[in-house]
């Protein structure tokens, strides 16, 4: 009998003991993963931005534009970065109208960047947006000549929605503005790209251009049949529209112009100013043809 209830008291204790052995190897085995897991995750957030993806509409603004904004951001943990100061940094970049930027996990920053889309220089320092708003930018990017804007400060969305109607109007004529100017006064004249200058007033903007776009055919044929007649076995002197006056009710009042007297080299500054190295190359190439034959 005793020997029965020492041989039970010995299997309690090594249950006992086997118990407790399983229990210590369970608790070592879950402060080693717990170990092993703080540690990974510890490593991750340490690990730096490893990829910069840049995409977006960039007609203008460069890739090294984008990371050279960058350049004072620290990427070397990456939940630490700042997607905030990266976008405010890129957003000041003169090209730029709106930028928005994501981290992706493990180690990637995502910036997506849309351009300004310029529709005029404003005053001869800042370039129009399509909203009306000014900003300033290096023009040598442009890739297309853009029409000049000259107005009070604060007129600026005024002009440009003038403008656009406007032009639609003149586009029927195979016409379209080159120059704009609005004064003080809200007084409005217009350059159009055959050199004709518009003056329009500060009322009846579209009547008066529909007027004009009336007569227009009219005044240029009576010009063509004028510079063919003769006068003592000679031509007359060649001549051009220099402006049209529309300040009045029914009428207008037409200036001329000598084509001789017509300064290349002036025009030529006017050109550069509106017009790429490309552009300008051809319109050159145009101009001297003409110069010669009418020479």
């Amino acid at each position: 009998m005793a020997n029965k209830q020492l041989a039970t008291q010995n299997q309690q204790v090594l249950a006992f003991g086997l118990g407790l052995a399983f229990f210590v190897i369970v608790i070592i085995g879950l402060i080693s993963a717990a170990w092993w897991l703080s540690q990974q995750v510890f490593g991750q957030e340490r690990s730096p931005v490893n990829s910069v993806v840049i995409s977006g509409e960039m007609p203008y603004t460069q890739r090294q534009d984008v990371l050279a904004a960058m350049e004072k951001i620290d990427l070397g943990n990456f939940f630490e970065v700042d997607v905030n100061d990266i976008q405010a940094q890129v957003a000041a970049l003169p090209w730029v109208y709106s930028v928005s930027v994501r981290k992706q996990w493990p180690d990637e920053v995502k910036i997506y960047v849309v351009d300004q889309t310029p529709i005029a220089l404003w005053n001869g320092d800042f370039l129009l947006n399509q909203f009306g708003k000014a900003f300033q930018a290096d023009t040598a990017r442009l890739n297309r000549a853009l029409p000049q804007f000259f107005g009070p400060e604060g007129s600026e969305l005024l002009a440009l929605e003038n403008y656009g109607n406007l032009n639609d109007l003149l586009e029927y004529s195979n016409l379209a503005i080159d120059e704009l100017v609005l004064s003080e006064r809200f007084s409005w004249q217009l350059t159009l790209n055959d050199g004709v200058m518009l003056n329009l007033g500060r009322e009846e903007r579209v009547e008066r251009i529909q007027r004009f776009m009336d007569v227009y055919p009219l005044i240029k044929s009576h010009l063509k049949q004028k510079m063919q007649t003769k006068k003592n076995g000679k031509k007359s002197l060649k001549q051009a529209v220099d402006y049209i006056d529309l300040r009045y009710d029914t009428g207008l009042a037409v200036g001329w112009k000598p084509v001789v007297k017509v300064s290349f080299k002036k025009q030529l500054d006017r050109w550069q100013k509106m017009y790429s190295a490309q552009e300008l190359v051809k319109k050159i190439k145009i101009t001297t043809k003409e110069f010669t034959l009418n020479a």
